[in-house]
């Protein structure tokens, strides 16, 4: 079974970046698409952005929209997130997860990884 590892969380400054990475352990994304999400302390899980794994069309929240960039590494079996000009308001637990089909639910989350961002 296919797990999601998320690496690249830290402690950076406002204005400063961070890249996420996402990798399937243990086996390949053989999914529709690969979601981000995040839950900031004491807030909702919302939705960062997804892309496809087939042909890599991105999708972002509106949270993301100017500032951060999905792309994902067939190679590498690896999604990314490149996060710029983060605010204090990022700070999150980040987690991706995996859509097997269209209109299908996220499912098989990973650990997640902790972002702050100090102001």
């Amino acid at each position: 079974q296919v797990q999601l590892v998320e690496s690249g969380g830290g402690l950076v400054q406002a204005g400063g970046s961070l890249r996420l990475a996402c990798a399937a352990s243990g086996g390949t994304f053989s999914s529709h698409a690969v979601g981000w999400f995040r839950q900031p302390p004491g807030k909702e899980r919302e939705f960062v952005a997804s892309i496809t794994w087939s042909a890599g069309d991105p999708y972002y929240g509106d949270s993301a929209k100017g500032r951060f960039t999905i792309s994902r590494d067939k190679a590498k079996n690896t999604v990314y997130l490149q996060m710029n000009s983060l605010k204090p308001e990022d700070t999150a637990v980040y987690h991706c997860a995996t859509q097997r089909h269209l209109l299908d639910d996220f499912g098989s989350w990973g650990q997640g990884t902790q972002v702050t961002v100090s102001s």
